[in-house]
């Protein structure tokens, strides 16, 4: 018993070794030769001889045994009989383990995890992560598709997660932000304030002005167009842009001129809410046309020179780049401008130009760029401030859906690779203390518009916060200039939602095969075939997200006044 007293179980055979180490198997660590482990022993029997050390992608494995084969085979299957039957046992033993776990590895597909569980635990923590304090364990039944998530590897701190939260949710506060002078936004967009007027035609609904065109008939007035430039998918539009563009120019004292537009009304968010779908039933309205592209991104990104934030910065596009997006619309309310002028000069053109960006609500990421810090690192000027000094009176519709599902429709959409509701619960828990260290010495606003978090965040988490973002649009825009929808009541009753859309709008009926085709039509931009596949996000992380929105849907529900919107049923 001299091997016991060492501390060391050994079990020998004439080509393998295997040996457990109680202390291995208290720390959970390996220990074989060739490594670098503290407590490793030799094998009295294999001594140090040649090896060829069996092991899975160098990973650790929690069988706490390596299985060595002799490389010289000089001795006969002769002395497995010579040994004694407790020995052989062993032997047979160790190598039926070793098949197992190397099956269930090949078995699995996956190389960070085995399918059989280890029998040591790493904390007091459920071994079910969709199990989770308060929860009966036979509620998850249903979940039974889910069953990969009682691996081991996949057991998190969750009551560390949930004090993350609560740390979170206690420092929220929804403070009033102060609003910048007009001198100080035309400080910083001077440009701007020259090319647009303060005063818009008053027969058109749009708002619009004509302008001065000085370029000859030879020349091409989207030459130096950005959109186009940087852009190779735009072209085509631009192209039917070009031939429409000499047609429609009107003529006075020698001079030419051009109808130039803004929109009526922008559908400001958010990502994943359903916005291209409303987007592509409106625009079947006849009375409503939208920008040349779907989403220009402007105000937010490309006046900035914005493309990707993370490739740099490229020259801003100026104001003139965006208001080419509009010239058919332009086109076709000069036109109906031009055939009222002798019949009824006051009449009202009906012709309403949209815009459709998803990002005007809520991306200000480029503010630390361009603005001096604000307030404890509070933005000075947001979007909605430049679209206010220009158009007062617009009108903005809100798409919003369960902030939670937006998350995960959001992280399908755009993560390249390695997809799965296991690397979202990973992204999940790992935003959320980006969140928290960001709470920890800055206020809600500071860290909501926070560039560098918002980078550093692998999901989108603050663009469900929709509460923050609103209240900010509500200190320069009235509550009235708002139309706020929920893309579960438009899933379940496409035709009411326009039908709100159109009274908002101030837009004509429409016939019934018109009404028909707008809201018959099938949905746009849905979840892909594979995503789909993917199935739901944990339970757990569900969970997570719910108890992190849930102190900003309780806020959004009550400036609405509107229970729907804590989204307790969706």
């Amino acid at each position: 018993m001299g091997q016991q007293s060492r501390g060391i179980i050994m079990r020998h055979c004439i080509n393998c070794c295997i040996q457990l180490s109680p202390e291995d198997i208290q720390t959970q660590q390996v220990s074989c030769r060739g490594g670098s482990h503290h407590s490793h022993q030799e094998c009295p029997v294999c001594k140090a001889e040649n090896k060829i050390v069996f092991r899975v992608d160098g990973k650790q494995m929690n069988l706490l045994a390596v299985l060595e084969v002799r490389a010289d085979g000089n001795e006969s299957w002769g002395g497995f009989l010579r040994f004694k039957k407790g020995k052989r046992c062993s032997l047979v033993f160790g190598l039926i383990i070793m098949t197992l776990v190397m099956a269930s590895y090949i078995l699995s597909g996956v190389h960070q995890e085995l399918l059989i569980s280890s029998p040591f635990h790493y904390g007091a923590f459920p071994s079910n992560p969709s199990l989770m304090e308060g929860e009966n364990p036979s509620d998850t039944k249903e979940h039974h598709h889910q069953s990969s998530v009682n691996n081991i590897s996949y057991v998190k701190d969750y009551p560390n997660i949930k004090l993350i939260i609560n740390s979170i949710t206690s420092r929220i506060e929804f403070t009033t932000r102060q609003l910048p002078d007009v001198e100080d936004l035309k400080k910083q967009e001077l440009h701007m304030f020259s090319v647009i007027p303060h005063k818009f035609l008053p027969n058109s609904k749009s708002p619009c002005w004509y302008e001065e065109f000085t370029g000859r008939n030879t020349t091409d007035p989207y030459l130096t167009n950005s959109y186009v430039l940087y852009s190779k998918r735009f072209r085509s539009t631009f192209d039917a842009l070009r031939k429409a563009f000499w047609g429609h120019l009107s003529h006075a004292h020698g001079k030419h001129f051009r109808l130039r537009c803004l929109p009526h009304f922008y559908i400001i968010g958010q990502p994943k809410c359903g916005t291209t779908d409303l987007y592509d039933r409106l625009r079947l309205h006849p009375e409503v046309k939208f920008s040349a592209i779907k989403e220009p991104h402007w105000w937010t990104r490309k006046r900035f020179g914005i493309v990707r934030l993370r490739d740099g910065l490229r020259d801003r596009y100026p104001v003139e780049d965006y208001l080419d997006l509009f010239d058919l619309a332009a086109h076709q309310i000069h036109q109906g401008l031009q055939a009222s002028a002798a019949k009824e000069p006051s009449k009202m053109n009906r012709i309403i130009i949209g815009e459709a960006s998803a990002s005007t609500m809520w991306d200000n990421n480029a503010w630390t760029l361009f603005y001096d810090n604000g307030t404890d690192g509070e933005p000075p000027f947001l979007t909605q401030d430049f679209i206010h000094a220009f158009q007062p009176d617009a009108k903005l519709i809100v798409m919003l859906r369960d902030p939670v599902e937006r998350l995960y429709s959001d992280y399908l959409y755009f993560a390249s690779s390695n997809k799965s509701a296991d690397d979202f619960h990973e992204k999940v828990t790992e935003a959320l203390q980006l969140f928290e260290n960001c709470m920890l010495d800055y206020s809600l606003r500071a860290c909501v518009y926070n560039n560098t978090l918002n980078n550093a965040m692998p999901v989108r988490l603050q663009v469900g916060l929709y509460a923050v973002y609103l209240l900010d649009w509500l200190t320069v825009f009235n509550k009235e200039q708002f139309l706020i929808l929920r893309l579960e009541d438009h899933a379940s009753n496409v035709k009411d939602t326009m039908h709100r859309v159109f009274q908002f709008l101030g837009l004509g009926p429409l016939s019934e095969k018109q009404e028909a085709l707008m809201t018959k039509s099938p949905a746009s931009n849905t979840r892909r075939p594979e995503d789909r596949n993917l199935g739901p996000m944990w339970p757990v992380t569900q969970r997570l997200l719910r108890d992190f929105y849930g102190p900003f849907n309780a806020r959004l529900a009550q400036v609405l006044t509107d229970e729907a919107f804590l989204w307790r049923k969706t």
